[in-house]
């Protein structure tokens, strides 16, 4: 399926998350090899381009990020542009309302954990962090953070309405 929004557009909105370690995941197999078949925690982002709740997401997300501890694997997938890997992640979250952005955890395959949307669009980025923070402790193993202080601080947040991002026209 082709994406809804320009992926140019989005480029700096995944680089968000990406720049700090975590791997978009483009494709249906992707998400099944990410999830399914990776033992230990996983972290999967459903970005978007919503510019209040992902606004906060993603600064919430990355701020985990730089924990003492933290998930194994860190996955994203962006909703309007991966399509049929949002389904497929969506497929996995079983008796959860599909939204983006959103936050999950899995291990060993299985959902252990979640923020909707609707719990997002109601916290500050600070208030994610925390949330997360106190998840990881709680059930991850892995030494963070996932990157230097230094790259963290670099990192770009991007606030961006959804509406000034541009539908996808085909090459």
């Amino acid at each position: 399926m082709p994406p809804i929004y320009d992926p140019e557009m989005c480029k700096p909105m995944e680089m968000e998350l990406t720049n700090v370690g975590v791997t978009a995941l483009r494709t249906p197999q992707d998400v099944d090899r990410a999830l399914l078949k990776t033992p230990g925690t996983s972290l999967l982002v459903i970005n978007s381009v919503c510019g209040c709740a992902a606004g906060n997401c993603r600064p919430g997300v990355t701020l985990a990020l730089q924990n003492n501890k933290i998930p194994d694997n860190l996955f994203t997938v962006f909703a309007g542009l991966d399509t049929e890997a949002v389904q497929r992640a969506r497929e996995l979250m079983t008796g959860v309302q599909p939204s983006s952005p959103s936050i999950a955890l899995f291990k060993d395959g299985q959902l252990i954990g979640m923020l909707e949307r609707r719990h997002i669009e109601r916290m500050s980025a600070i208030d994610i962090g925390n949330a997360l923070t106190k998840v990881f402790n709680e059930q991850c193993e892995r030494p963070g953070p996932s990157v230097s202080r230094e790259t963290f601080e670099q990192n770009e947040h991007v606030q961006r309405c959804g509406s000034t991002i541009p539908l996808y026209q085909g090459n």
